[in-house]
C-alpha cells in the first residue's frame, strides 16, 4: 500500500519541480531579452552591422560549445544532410540577421519604444501568419484583437507622424522567422548553431573588410571587445533557457511570459532612456494592451474548453 500511495506523490512532486524549473527558465530567457536594449546601448556608436557580425561569431562559438558538451552535434549533422532543411534554415537565418540589425539600429537611434511595440504585436502577427500560411481559422474574439491592433497601428502612425516601420518590421520578421522554424524539425540550439554557421562567411567577410579598410578600430578597446564577445552567450543563453521553459511549461503558460520583454523595453525607453511618449502614442499602447488582453483571455479560455471536451 505504501508503494502505491507514494508513487503519485513522487510523480506530482516531479511535475511541480519541472514547472518550477520551467518558470525560472522562462523568466531568465525573457528577462535577458528584456535587458537587450541596456546591453546594446553599451555598444552605442559601434556600427550595427559590426555588432551583428560579432553576435553571429560568438553565438556560434558559445552554442557550439554547449552542443558539444551535451553530445548533441549529431542533431546538427543530421539536419545538414537534408537539403530542404538547410534551405529553410538559410531563409530563417537571413530573417534573423535582418531582425538583429533592425533591433540594434533602433536601440542606437533611440527608438526603443517602437521596438517594444513591435514585440507586443508579434503574437497577433503570428495569428495572421497562421491564417495566411497554415489556413488557420479565427474566432470573433481573435478577430476583435486583430482589429484593435490595426487601429492601434493607425493611432501610432498619427503619434509618430509616420507609419511605425520599425515595429512592423520587427513583428513581421520575427513572425516569419518563427513560422520557418516551426515547419522544420530541428531543435532550438542546433537550429541556432546552423543559422549562425550559415551566416558565418558573411560575418567573417565583413569583419575582414573592416580590418582592411579601418584597422583595429573598436577591436582595440578591451571594454568594447568584451561587450561584443558577450553578445554571443547572451543570445544563445536566452535561447537555451527558453527551450528549457518550453519543455517544462504548457504553451499557454509560456505565452504569458512573452510580454515580459516588450514591457521591459517600454519601461527602459520611458524611464531610463527618456524617450518621448506623447498622448497619442500612449493611446496606441493602451489599445495594444487591450488587444493582447482579449487575445490572451481567449487563448486561455479556448484551452480550458478543449480540456473539458477531452475530459
Amino acid at each position: 500500500m505504501n508503494k502505491i500511495t507514494d508513487a503519485p506523490a513522487s510523480g506530482a512532486g516531479k511535475r511541480q519541480e519541472n514547472v518550477h524549473t520551467g518558470v525560472l527558465a522562462a523568466l531568465g530567457a525573457y528577462g535577458i531579452w528584456g535587458a537587450f536594449p541596456l546591453m546594446f546601448r553599451l555598444l552605442d556608436g559601434v556600427n550595427p552591422v559590426l555588432i551583428v557580425a560579432h553576435r553571429v561569431v560568438w553565438s556560434l562559438v558559445f552554442v557550439g560549445g554547449i552542443l558539444k558538451w551535451q553530445g548533441r552535434m549529431g542533431e546538427v549533422y543530421a539536419a545538414l544532410k537534408d537539403k530542404k532543411t538547410v534551405f529553410v534554415i538559410f531563409l530563417s537565418a537571413a530573417l534573423l540577421a535582418v531582425n538583429w540589425l533592425v533591433f540594434i539600429w533602433a536601440i542606437e537611434n533611440e527608438r526603443v519604444l517602437e521596438v517594444s511595440l513591435g514585440y507586443f504585436i508579434n503574437p497577433l502577427v503570428n495569428v495572421l501568419l497562421g491564417m495566411v500560411f497554415l489556413g488557420e481559422k479565427q474566432n470573433k474574439w481573435q478577430w476583435l484583437a486583430i482589429a484593435i491592433a490595426v487601429i492601434a497601428m493607425g493611432v501610432q502612425t498619427i503619434g509618430l507622424g509616420a507609419p511605425p516601420y520599425i515595429s512592423l518590421a520587427l513583428a513581421i520578421l520575427f513572425g516569419l522567422y518563427g513560422y520557418l522554424r516551426k515547419i522544420v524539425s530541428v531543435g532550438s540550439a542546433p537550429g541556432l548553431f546552423i543559422e549562425t554557421l550559415l551566416m558565418l562567411p558573411f560575418a567573417l567577410g565583413y569583419l575582414g573588410y573592416v580590418f582592411v579598410t579601418s584597422g583595429a578600430g573598436v577591436h582595440g578597446d578591451p571594454k568594447l571587445m568584451t561587450y561584443l564577445v558577450l553578445t554571443g552567450p547572451a543570445t544563445a543563453g536566452a535561447l537555451l533557457l527558453f527551450a528549457t521553459g518550453a519543455r517544462n511549461l504548457r504553451l499557454t503558460t509560456l505565452g504569458m511570459f512573452q510580454y515580459i520583454a516588450p514591457t521591459a523595453h517600454f519601461l527602459t525607453a520611458v524611464w531610463l532612456f527618456n524617450e518621448p511618449l506623447n498622448v497619442v502614442q500612449l493611446i496606441s499602447f493602451c489599445l495594444i494592451w487591450i488587444s493582447i488582453g482579449i487575445y490572451s483571455f481567449d487563448s486561455i479560455a479556448g484551452r480550458e474548453h478543449r480540456l473539458e471536451k477531452v475530459l
